[in-house]
């Protein structure tokens, strides 16, 4: 079933696990912040489904466009995922913030919101090994 390597193969399997974790987030969510509203969990499910999808997309770069070095997919889909976490912090950064001040507490050593950059490394290094797994990587991805 996945023996030759497909860009769609490889965006499907990011989306497919991009949106459990992302309908896992849309289901907890409540138990850790109780004030969150629907448009933060929607936005969650969303975001983890795209962030999958990105993932995907980018297998097709093995090397770095500019500086021509490899770009293994190990360290494309951790870098995506940070970014993309980094990104999510920003723009919700206060509904974060009193999410992990009610976890952690307000001067607990995991109270920043930032660790979910590395929560995005995670869930994008997970979603690049099974993408490159069963889609393939590489310009041969995307056929001829």
């Amino acid at each position: 079933m996945f023996g030759n390597p497909s860009l769609m193969t490889r965006i499907a399997i990011g989306k497919g696990i991009g949106f459990v974790f992302g309908l896992t987030g849309f289901i907890l969510l409540p138990y850790f912040l109780p004030d969150a509203g629907w448009l933060l969990r929607w936005g969650i499910l969303f975001w983890y489904t795209t962030l999958g999808a990105i993932v995907g997309v980018f297998g097709v770069f093995t090397y770095h466009p500019i500086l021509k070095l490899p770009f293994p997919w190990w360290f494309r889909s951790t870098i995506v995922g940070a970014w993309m976490n980094f990104v999510l912090t920003f723009f919700a950064y206060d509904d974060m913030q009193v999410m992990m001040n009610a976890v952690f507490g307000a001067d607990g050593a995991l109270s920043s919101p930032f660790w979910f950059v590395l929560e995005g490394a995670l869930v994008g290094l997970l979603i690049g090994y099974f993408a490159t797994r069963f889609g393939g990587e590489g310009a041969e991805t995307v056929g001829k």
